[in-house]
């Protein structure tokens, strides 16, 4: 049973990292390894690091990050998805040109690992193997992430470069998404 629950728990949280992987294949006009490589490799470490980091943190930090998790991922999506759709006719000084790069990737790898945070706090309770189950919320957030970013690719070669205002806006809704989601829990 402790299999199917970690496996349920790794899947769940790498659904963001797949849609956003989607969003970034759409973007990129080519994509090469390194693209595929920082992407996943990236999401894969911050959520494994985040779910440790929850697991770490304990009680004392849930009181201070529970309150404002889904605000956090909902605003660092939003200014990527806000600038993806803003600097689109802009190349040269688009900071998101590359999503798999600087800043950016920070941020997106944050965003989309918020909920391994969490997710790590409540470990303990559950009596799961943390090391374990956090290695495997990595690779499995990394695999979705290389799945998200090659259907993405293929939409965006159908699609052409317009689909950057498109991503902008499906990562500005992902993170709606993630603040609705939290605001209707914590109001049950």
């Amino acid at each position: 049973m402790e299999i199917i629950t970690s496996f349920g728990i790794a899947v769940a949280l790498g659904m963001d990292a797949l849609a956003v992987g989607i969003v970034v294949g759409m973007m990129l006009t080519s994509i090469t390894f390194r693209h595929f490589f920082r992407l996943t490799f990236h999401f894969g470490f911050f959520q494994c690091f985040m779910t440790l980091l929850g697991w770490l943190a304990g009680n004392q930090i849930i009181e201070w990050v529970a309150p404002i998790d889904h605000w956090i991922a909902f605003g660092l999506l939003s200014i990527i998805g806000g600038r993806m759709i803003t600097d689109q006719d802009n190349a040269e000084e688009s900071m998101v040109k590359d999503p798999t790069r600087g800043w950016s990737l920070v941020m997106l790898s944050i965003a989309t690992s918020i909920d391994a945070l969490t997710v790590g706090l409540s470990i303990g309770a559950m009596g799961l193997r943390i090391l374990s189950l956090a290695i495997l919320i990595g690779i499995i957030a990394s695999i979705m992430t290389f799945l998200g970013m090659a259907f993405g690719k293929r939409i965006g070669l159908a699609r052409g470069k317009k689909m950057e205002i498109g991503g902008g806006i499906i990562l500005i809704i992902i993170g709606f998404k993630i603040l609705i989601e939290h605001l209707l829990d914590s109001s049950f």
